[in-house]
């Protein structure tokens, strides 16, 4: 919701710096005549609404300013998602990437999977993990697979201590083996 709300302040911010910059232009290069820039300055000066309208704009502008100063300056915490714990000694924060490849790690080691990817889900029950991979095709797939998620699954909550609720393994392919033949001449 929050980036939400910047990125709509942002759209406003640029569109105000944008038609002030516009203005600013063409009063600086001539093409706004003198005459319509004195009569604008004057409104500002005797006109209330003209005013109230330029300082409402002026706070607004600065307000929008200031927020994104803050958001420039302060450490964001959503730059790498984690999984956060409590503990009676403190708080635990695994970054999302440190599980990814703890299950990559599991799962290469086994015989048989040569390319691994994995994406990590946290849901309410634990981590739904989900792997996939190309085999060798020498091995039984549903025997791989199985070992795969027991491994993953068992490796991951032994290191980190975050239940796994899920390990899903998709195999997308299987290596194609060069056969070479042999010429006999």
């Amino acid at each position: 919701m929050v980036k939400i709300v910047d990125r709509l302040l942002l759209f406003c911010f640029s569109l105000v710096i944008g038609i002030i910059s516009v203005t600013v232009l063409g009063v600086g290069a001539g093409w706004i005549p003198e005459k319509i820039t004195d009569r604008w300055i004057e409104g500002v000066y005797s006109e209330t609404w003209l005013q109230i309208t330029v300082i409402v704009v002026s706070v607004i502008v600065f307000l929008i300013s200031f927020r994104f100063f803050y958001v420039s300056i302060r450490r964001g915490n959503a730059a790498s998602p984690s999984i956060d714990q409590r503990t009676d000694f403190g708080d635990i924060r695994i970054s999302v990437e440190t599980v990814e490849n703890l299950a990559l790690k599991a799962a290469g080691k086994q015989r048989g999977v040569r390319e691994l990817k994995s994406r990590i889900r946290i849901q309410d029950s634990g981590l739904e993990i989900v792997i996939r991979t190309v085999v060798d095709g020498e091995t039984s797939i549903p025997v791989l697979t199985e070992e795969i998620q027991r491994a993953v699954k068992e490796h991951v909550e032994e290191i980190t201590g975050i239940p796994v609720a899920s390990v899903t393994v998709f195999v997308a392919n299987i290596i194609q083996t060069q056969t070479f033949k042999s010429r006999v001449e």
